[in-house]
């Protein structure tokens, strides 16, 4: 419900700023740097998880290079968290790595380094469309009665990003869906452990 809620609230944001008619004298700076933080909504698909999503935090930076009126690139880096909890499968799967119980948990902690293209849309320079390729670099695991010392998720992974920011003068808010395209899975090819997330995010654009 919340989800639907900031969807719907961030939709009509976004079509009250397209209907705005820009300013032909108005044009924005070659570059520009912003920051940003906001919610990251993360699951993992695979059997050995619960197909939910859970709750986290991202926060980043990025550099605005705008080219032409239309069209500009911003790549980023963000420090993002994936939180995710295991299905009872997961013991039937590998029982030689976890100990008994219930309501296991992983955390992961990730360095995302992304490549955005920025379409205008419309005729204000406002509302961008976001496309592009990422890869995130995993700092740090923590699984929930985990038996052996070793890593059970990959150190990288590739995804792909799509999404809808509104570019205000200071002030931006954004959307977006990320899809990951490789099995995170460490330990073996027996199920396939793939990542997606919807992040929401505010921040300032200098």
């Amino acid at each position: 419900m919340k989800t639907k809620f900031i969807l719907a609230l961030f939709s009509l944001i976004s079509l009250n700023a397209f209907s705005q008619k820009k300013d032909p004298s108005e044009k924005e700076s070659l570059i520009r740097v912003g920051f940003k933080a906001g919610l990251n909504l993360t699951k993992i698909d695979g059997q050995s998880f619960k197909n939910e999503f859970k709750y986290n935090y991202q926060l980043g930076g990025f550099l605005q290079l705008n080219i032409t009126r239309k069209f500009g690139l911003q790549p980023e880096i963000n420090f993002v968290q994936t939180t995710a909890e295991q299905s009872n499968d997961i013991t039937v799967i590998y029982d030689d790595l976890f100990l008994g119980g219930e309501q296991k948990k992983a955390k992961l902690d990730y360095l995302k380094f992304a490549g955005l293209l920025n379409i205008d849309i419309g005729p204000s320079q406002r509302v961008k469309l976001q496309l592009g390729p990422q890869w995130g670099m995993l700092l740090n695991e923590a699984v929930d009665s985990l038996k052996l010392s070793r890593n059970i998720f990959k150190k990288g992974e590739f995804s792909v990003l799509g999404g809808i920011l509104l570019q205000l003068p200071m002030i931006h808010i954004g959307t977006r869906y990320e899809l990951g395209l490789n099995n995170i899975n460490a330990i073996d090819n027996k199920d396939q452990w793939k990542s997606q997330a919807w992040q929401f995010f505010v921040g300032i654009t200098l």
